[in-house]
């Protein structure tokens, strides 16, 4: 039951999206309406407010990372059902038919709550990927591939487990991001876009 209501608790604030809230608040067109379609920061930022952008990014980490130092609180062991909560409910929100967004930020946000240095390593490898190509997604793929590898040899297994189940859901719901990559006709940082895709 504990469990239960740690996964139930992550979930809720993990489905709080962000990025529509934002940008219906300033006024900007609806976010699910350009771009991707996706309600996260890099979409947001093809709206031309970075601003806005990064405060969704600010945002969807932090409800990751609260969700997990709550409940850490309490419970080490109950903050790993928080953390996969949280990313669930990013991804699926209730609010929003269970489309929500690619849980980049919200991975960061976890990934921090419960072993900060790998969250470090992810924010690093992501600039260096996205600095040299320009692609927010290959930045992402690339860093939350090392992700699992790197609790598992720093001997946080059950971590190590969780985020190998979190990055594969993450590449998942890339799979687009990674045909458009393929092919060349993958949007660069910075880039807007006025229909989804």
């Amino acid at each position: 039951m504990s469990t239960l209501l740690a996964f139930a608790f992550g979930y809720l604030l993990g489905s709080i999206p962000f990025g529509l809230l934002l940008t219906r608040a300033a006024g900007a067109p609806d976010i699910r309406a350009i771009g991707s379609g996706n309600i996260g920061a890099t979409n947001v930022l093809r709206t031309g407010h970075k601003g806005l952008a990064a405060a969704t990014l600010f945002c969807d980490m932090f409800k990751g990372l609260t969700a997990v130092l709550i409940i850490r609180y309490f419970s080490a062991e109950l903050a790993i059902a928080a953390g996969l909560g949280a990313f669930l409910g990013h991804l699926f929100p209730v609010w929003l038919g269970f489309k929500g967004g690619k849980g980049v930020a919200t991975y960061i946000g976890v990934l921090a709550g419960l072993y900060w240095p790998a969250a470090l390593a992810f924010c690093i490898a992501w600039l260096v990927v996205a600095g040299v190509t320009r692609y927010s997604s290959l930045a992402a793929l690339v860093a939350s591939a090392g992700t699992p590898l790197g609790l598992w040899f720093c001997n946080l297994h059950n971590l190590a487990m969780l985020f190998l189940v979190l990055t594969i859901l993450l590449w998942i719901m890339h799979r687009a991001n990674i045909a458009r990559l393929l092919e060349g006709s993958e949007g660069k940082i910075g880039a807007k876009a006025a229909t989804p895709g």
